[in-house]
């Protein structure tokens, strides 16, 4: 390949790349179909109920039981103090939890603070002066 195939090559390439900014709006205007408006109906629609404590521990154990997840050795869980999905790796050869997606910590946390309310005095620190 030589220097002029290159400069030909690129040459060809900026006018296949189209027009950007103002000149696009001009090039591809007339063209270009407007766009799609947006259904209010399914916008507005009320909230779907939320599934059963059955139904999320049926999904969770169809999730943990995954060629994926165990391939990964990941386990799927709820926590029932703050109903929080939990996601935990496990070393297969030692049972050890390795990493856990919220950390204990981030939990406890989680629970002070729904346990508190609407308090705002001492709800992260449990000492006294």
């Amino acid at each position: 390949m030589t220097i002029d195939t290159i400069a030909s090559a690129s040459t060809a390439r900026a006018t296949d790349r189209g027009t950007v900014g103002a000149d696009a709006s001009t090039a591809q205007g007339a063209t270009r179909a407007p766009a799609a408006p947006v259904e209010t109906a399914n916008a507005v629609k009320a909230p779907e109920a939320a599934p059963s404590e059955e139904q999320i521990n049926d999904a969770l154990s169809k999730l943990n039981k995954t060629p994926q997840a165990q391939a990964n050795n990941l386990e799927f869980s709820v926590d029932q103090d703050t109903k929080r999905t939990v996601v935990k790796v496990v070393d297969q050869t030692t049972k050890e939890v390795v990493r856990q997606f919220p950390t204990k910590e981030a939990l406890a946390i989680a629970k002070a603070l729904d346990e508190q309310g609407s308090a705002s005095t001492g709800l992260l620190i449990d000492q006294t002066a």
